[in-house]
């Protein structure tokens, strides 16, 4: 999981870097910051890597923490607090079931059920790690993934996918939430 934080760092950098200056994307993320927000981008990095030992799909989201309160708070008209939270297992119920809504895979053509096991504080967002069970090989995946499209019409999504060695990536922009993968 190491490689999350380089990637999330590299995908920060990038989207900040000077060539992107002149595309409508930098320029609305500099309006927005202008307008006071506490980051300039809205992106989430999803992580999908197939074990094949354990016959189980690993994944992992990350999130910005304010975006993904603001929207959890908003979905679910509660106050919701992921980096000190009053009940955990209610605020993990929470996490789960935002994430199982908006993002969702299918292996060969057959949905996969994302089991949460729990989320944790990465500096500035939060990672959320689920498994699916009883996956021996993988040839294709079906990924919708539209984790904060609701909050802000900027956001991004960032797939990396690793099926035995073979790694793949994709970048959804909102609106657009499905990307296939084949191996």
């Amino acid at each position: 999981m190491a490689s999350i934080l380089f990637k999330w760092l590299l995908v920060s950098s990038l989207l900040n870097f000077n060539t992107f200056s002149n595309s409508p994307s930098y320029r609305a993320e500099s309006k927005i910051r202008e307008s006071g927000d506490s980051h300039p981008i809205f992106v989430s990095v999803t992580e999908i890597e197939h074990n094949a030992k354990d016959k189980t799909l690993e994944i992992s989201c990350k999130i910005f923490t304010d975006d993904f309160e603001k929207t959890l708070r908003s979905t679910y008209k509660t106050y919701v607090d992921l980096l000190k939270p009053k009940d955990k297992n209610a605020t993990n119920k929470l996490v789960a079931d935002y994430v199982q809504k908006h993002l969702l895979i299918k292996v060969d053509g057959k949905p996969g059920a994302l089991q949460f096991l729990g989320y944790e504080q990465d500096e500035e967002g939060i990672v959320s790690y689920y498994q699916i069970n009883n996956i021996a090989t993988v040839k294709k995946l079906d990924i919708t993934d539209n984790i904060l499209f609701e909050y802000k019409k900027e956001q991004l999504s960032i797939i990396h996918t690793t099926v035995n060695g073979n790694k793949k990536s994709t970048k959804l922009v909102n609106p657009e939430d499905k990307y296939s993968f084949e191996f």
